[in-house]
């Protein structure tokens, strides 16, 4: 296949490298430093699964690339208003644009651009940093996608779907096909929303948040909160899936942070209006109570003031 990675950062950058890998003709959409490390020496992924490196194509002009058969949208939701034009060069008819983004707006915000019929929604469960331009460090040997139609889910695995599955599978991704695509998008906001949320907004890692009971009783409100919003949006999210989390939230080492309080902590941008914000907007419309999320909401929001 031909693939576009419009996001080629730690997450996007690492699907992508491995995609390359594979053999796939992979082209990084890219800026500036990173863009002219991948030109000049290749895309270099460092981590627990070994060292290597890939040879591939970057462009920061999307025109140029052309109509590709995949893009992976894994852009930072903050840069939605620059990235989501950029799109519309690489879509054809038969084109898969497949979100990769945290939240669960990103199906929509796509489709407003090139239309619901190439969109597929995916979650990505994965520990990355871009250490330097053209480097990407991972930690841990998580590298898993979940994936599926979003848009009138029909009750079975797609065609594209199942063609995306085998090429992921044989390039060493984690794939995780599923006939309704909502399911993994929300199944990943009812713990990351309220986890990124507490651990921001605490400005501590997991360990302090669920060792301390006054702490660790809103964390669990707020997983609950989620999950009530995820059911009244119609969504058939796991019955056992807040045991599955707390389960998930206990196991995990103590040290952890979530990607949001890590990029609050070194005064970068964070991902307040994708997560806590959409809670906040989709409840009100629903009518579900989500005080807790309401009160991380403000004080997230409240925070990245500070980083503009």
């Amino acid at each position: 296949m031909k693939i576009a990675v419009l996001g080629s950062g730690a997450v996007g950058g690492y699907y992508g490298a491995l995609l390359a890998r594979a053999g796939h003709e992979v082209v990084f959409i890219a800026r500036s430093a990173h863009r002219d490390a991948i030109r000049s020496h290749g895309l270099w992924v460092r981590g627990p699964l070994g060292e290597w490196q890939v040879r591939a194509r970057a462009e920061h002009d999307t025109a140029v690339v052309g109509r590709v058969d995949l893009v992976l949208f894994a852009v930072k939701t903050y840069d939605n208003d620059t990235a989501l034009p950029l799109l519309d060069p690489m879509v054809g008819e038969s084109t898969i644009v497949l979100t990769m983004q945290n939240g669960v707006d990103s199906p929509e915000a796509v489709a407003a651009v090139v239309g619901r019929g190439p969109v597929v929604g995916g979650a990505a469960y994965i520990a990355t940093a871009l250490s330097a331009p053209g480097v990407i460090d991972q930690t841990g040997t998580y590298r898993r996608i979940a994936f599926g139609e979003v848009f009138d889910p029909a009750g079975a695995i797609t065609p594209r779907v199942a063609t995306l599955h085998d090429a992921f599978a044989a390039a060493d991704i984690q794939s995780e096909p599923a006939a309704d695509g909502r399911v993994p998008l929300w199944e990943k906001f009812i713990y990351l929303a309220p986890f990124a949320g507490m651990t921001g907004a605490a400005r501590q890692p997991v360990g302090v948040i669920r060792s301390d009971p006054a702490a660790r009783a809103q964390l669990v409100a707020a997983f609950a909160e989620v999950h009530a919003l995820a059911l009244a949006e119609g969504v058939p999210v796991a019955a056992d899936l807040l045991d599955r989390v707390l389960t998930y939230v206990d196991g995990v080492p103590a040290t952890m942070r979530s990607s949001l309080l890590i990029d609050l902590s070194q005064g970068k941008r964070i991902e307040v209006e994708a997560l806590q914000g959409a809670v906040v907007r989709r409840a009100a419309i629903r009518g579900v109570p989500v005080p807790v999320m309401t009160t991380l909401y403000a004080v997230l929001r409240a925070a990245s003031h500070q980083l503009v």
